[in-house]
């Protein structure tokens, strides 16, 4: 624990980064053991008042009233007495408390956290690959994605809806990226991948027996699509789409699954678009 009067000494900037780096290691140890000891609930909240003398009327007025309802909720665990801890008492509340604390004082510096900023997945020794639910023979095929942040967010779509396979185009973007490492949030060291290094059309694992489809305009429908058990579903890059020779194989199996849009932009994310079809194959294996 850093003693007050050395934070009251530091430029305000590095001070906020200082005090938000403190909040943020006791979410982690909450989230890990499940509580904090009162004598670290009770430092927090000096932290906090100190941080509320050198914010702005708009940030300090919102960390004063997390600071109220902290205390007033310490106080009545207190009053239980409870052999748990205090900071176990305030459970989930607590944690949510210390991830706004977090934000207020990131925005006050002018660094906006992004959602990676809070993912506490590597704090707890990773995730755990063996409590993986899987469809077998789930596959998808990333053809030449150049960006990173979509790679990340694929994968992270993907370990969440059951694939157990993710293949990728020789010009795909490395998912081992730092870029796409933080968007997929822990997920690319449990998601099994391989590069392969040629056009895959004409074989393996593309060959006759095994069913594709291409998630592109001028198909069929979630409802209206023959979703199968064990697959391959191709997703193409933002600006070219899938391949032609990509869309002649998947034509010649199960064809195109689409997403209908409403709006001016006509388009969606391939990463937003890729959880859609995602979600939607996942339902109807389950059925």
């Amino acid at each position: 624990m850093i003693p007050l009067h050395r934070l009251q000494k530091l430029p305000q900037t590095q001070s906020r980064l200082k005090c938000a780096k403190m909040f943020r290691e006791a979410e982690n140890k909450i989230l890990c053991r499940g509580s904090i000891t009162e004598k670290e609930l009770l430092y927090l909240l000096d932290v906090l008042d100190f941080c509320i003398s050198f914010s702005n009327t708009k940030s300090a007025n919102a960390l004063t009233d997390i600071s109220k309802a902290l205390k007033q909720k310490l106080m009545q665990a207190e009053t239980k007495k409870s052999e748990s801890s205090p900071g176990h008492e305030l459970g989930s509340s607590l944690r949510r408390s210390l991830i706004n604390i977090q934000h207020i004082l990131l925005s006050d510096t002018g660094r906006f956290p992004s959602e990676w900023d809070f993912d506490k997945s590597d704090s707890c020794g990773g995730l755990d690959g063996e409590k993986r639910r899987v469809f077998p023979g789930v596959q998808v095929y990333l053809e030449d994605i150049r960006s990173p942040f979509n790679v990340g967010s694929i994968f992270r779509t993907a370990e969440s809806f059951g694939v157990e396979h993710i293949l990728l185009s020789p010009f795909c973007a490395d998912p081992n990226h730092k870029r796409a490492l933080r968007t997929a949030m822990g997920c690319i060291s449990i998601m099994p991948w391989t590069r392969l290094e040629n056009e895959p059309f004409s074989n393996n694992p593309f060959d006759a027996q095994t069913q594709v489809f291409a998630l592109e305009t001028g198909g069929k429908i979630a409802q209206d699509f023959a979703f199968p058990d064990q697959g391959i579903m191709i997703v193409g890059s933002e600006e070219l789409g899938v391949s032609p020779a990509g869309l002649e194989r998947a034509d010649a199996s199960l064809g195109r699954l689409s997403i209908p849009v409403f709006g001016t932009k006509g388009s969606l994310n391939v990463s937003v678009a890729f959880g859609i079809a995602m979600h939607a194959w996942a339902l109807r294996i389950q059925q």
